[in-house]
């Protein structure tokens, strides 16, 4: 059976997700590029089976990806097998990408025992806030950046119920971002 892994990206310290126009944004997109970094969420992006993601991601990353011939995961989403979840669109344009529209745990279920790979769920927050209540994330891969935001959208708000997590690694790299990996317990 195949695992839901949230790829949660650009996270402050003090729980905000960046946001366009934000100094916390900025920050993020300022920050030097790391090799390392980047090679190793490449290879999680190829090693992926499915990538899953809300309208709202779906529409952002289908008009950036297909032209973002300088991104260093742009090749890697071009061409994974992608699921939008989604109730007002019922076409997709993006290559590999098909719609998903029906009960989103149903949806979830059927792509995990399709395989025994992973699914990264990319978001944007409003997905991952109904996967986390649905109790659907096996696992959470937060980019941890060194920013204290303050103000600005909370990923776990409202918190969820209260799940056990298991830590699994903490990986920090050249430019300051430190990757964490926790499994929930079942």
């Amino acid at each position: 059976m195949r695992t839901v892994i949230a790829r949660i990206f650009d996270y402050s310290l003090d729980g905000i997700i960046a946001g366009e126009d934000t100094a916390f944004f900025d920050f993020c997109r300022d920050l030097p590029d790391d090799l390392a970094l980047e090679e190793r969420t490449r290879a999680f992006y190829e090693g992926a089976d499915v990538h899953i993601m809300g309208r709202k991601h779906y529409q952002d990353a289908a008009q950036y990806f297909p032209g973002a011939d300088d991104h260093p995961y742009a090749d890697a989403m071009n061409a994974a097998r992608k699921v939008v979840f989604s109730h007002t669109i019922s076409t997709a344009d993006w290559t590999n990408t098909s719609v998903a529209s029906g009960d989103l745990g149903t949806e979830i279920e059927k792509l995990k025992l399709d395989g025994d790979g992973y699914i990264v769920a990319h978001g944007g927050v409003g997905f991952w806030r109904s996967l986390i209540r649905l109790d659907l994330i096996d696992e959470y891969r937060i980019s941890l950046f060194p920013y204290l935001a303050g103000q600005g959208t909370r990923l776990f708000d409202p918190p969820p119920p209260s799940p056990q997590l298991e830590p699994v690694s903490a990986t920090t790299f050249g430019n300051g971002v430190t990757e964490l990996t926790f499994r929930r317990l079942r």
